[in-house]
């Protein structure tokens, strides 16, 4: 995995002179006494992208339309794997009773760093930041004015588009001390990830092709880095222009998919791989294929490992003459439907 890395800091300098407003020197309480405290922002991201485009379509036997797609694909999501952030959104919140927010601020970055001057009384917080969510046109930060409550929502609806920005957390706890100099360290982290699917379609004659992706979460809990999958929703993707013949590339930007699966009893056989069935994959593609005489082929790829934050993966199939699509990861389980309707469909749970 490569790793750009832009060490993400939050520097609070306290101030040498207590600021003596509504407060005594004299007081022992110090939760009322403000203090300037100075916040240096800068994003860091660590991720595949490169890593997984120069291995899946840039070898040495890459095809011309695989090196179109890997262009498309550089020039797509080059403003989602940035450390580039358009606004950040900072929380601070009281570490007793209902954590309420004590204070918060919003900023326009348009940078990879920034400093803020904040003037915030001594005491102790839990620190919240989240970056590039102001321009994203599926996901807003709801109910934050308490810290466990805070979280990136999406859209509630049966299919989403991609995410359009590349999203980043941090929590931190602070414990802002009296005319003590301070250095808090915190690193802001990608909450998205995202995936192509590449398709060979030589030979296969298709008319029309759409990619439809499930199996990922809804909602991202701020404070306890933590993802919920509050209902079952369609990721479309979004098909590129390639520069050469001979097929297609599809890609999706979206929160992760579950994690992890309970292991299964090991079969023993001759074969090298033994994928599991779609049924039981972590996440899916579905794959609508129209034919010449306008038939529907719908192909359900199943994915057994996960798709996590700041990953990138590309998955390459194979269109066939029947219109279903074959994958040449052995991670990745395939079943078809021929003459596919609209309706007959059935959710899988994942």
């Amino acid at each position: 995995m490569k790793i750009f890395s832009h060490t993400f800091l939050i520097l609070a300098a306290v101030a040498a002179a207590l600021v003596l407003k509504g407060c005594s020197l004299v007081d022992e309480n110090l939760t009322d006494c403000e203090q300037d405290h100075l916040l240096n922002y800068e994003l860091r991201l660590v991720t595949n992208m490169s890593t997984e485009i120069s291995t899946e379509l840039e070898t040495t036997v890459a095809t011309d339309m695989e090196l179109s797609a890997a262009t498309a694909l550089r020039d797509y999501l080059k403003n989602i794997f940035t450390d580039f952030a358009h606004d950040v959104d900072l929380s601070f919140y009281d570490v007793v009773e209902d954590s309420v927010r004590l204070h918060h601020e919003a900023h326009i970055m348009d940078a990879n760093q920034s400093s803020y001057t904040l003037y915030i009384p001594v005491r102790r917080y839990m620190h919240t930041a989240v970056a590039n969510v102001a321009d994203n046109q599926l996901v807003s930060l709801e109910e934050d004015d308490y810290c466990h409550k805070g979280r990136l929502h999406q859209v509630v609806a049966d299919s989403v588009r991609s995410h359009n920005t590349g999203l980043f957390t941090a929590r931190l706890p602070m414990d802002v001390l009296e005319d003590v100099d301070q250095t808090f360290n915190v690193r802001l982290y990608m909450a998205n990830c995202a995936s192509a699917l590449v398709v060979d379609t030589l030979g296969s004659h298709i008319r029309d092709l759409k990619v439809h992706l499930t199996g990922f979460a809804t909602d991202f809990n701020v404070c306890d880095s933590t993802y919920r999958f509050q209902y079952t929703s369609i990721v479309k993707s979004e098909k590129l222009a390639l520069s050469a013949p001979g097929g297609l590339c599809f890609v999706s930007v979206n929160y992760p998919s579950r994690d992890t699966r309970p292991t299964k009893s090991v079969i023993e056989t001759t074969d090298p791989f033994i994928s599991e069935n779609a049924a039981n994959a972590l996440w899916q593609i579905r794959v609508y294929s129209t034919l010449p005489d306008g038939t529907v082929t719908e192909t359900k790829l199943g994915v057994s490992k996960p798709l996590r934050a700041g990953q990138f993966k590309i998955i390459k199939v194979k269109a066939l003459p029947n219109g279903s699509v074959q994958p040449d990861d052995p991670d990745v389980a395939m079943s078809f439907e021929l003459d596919w309707q609209e309706g007959q469909d059935h959710e899988i749970d994942l």
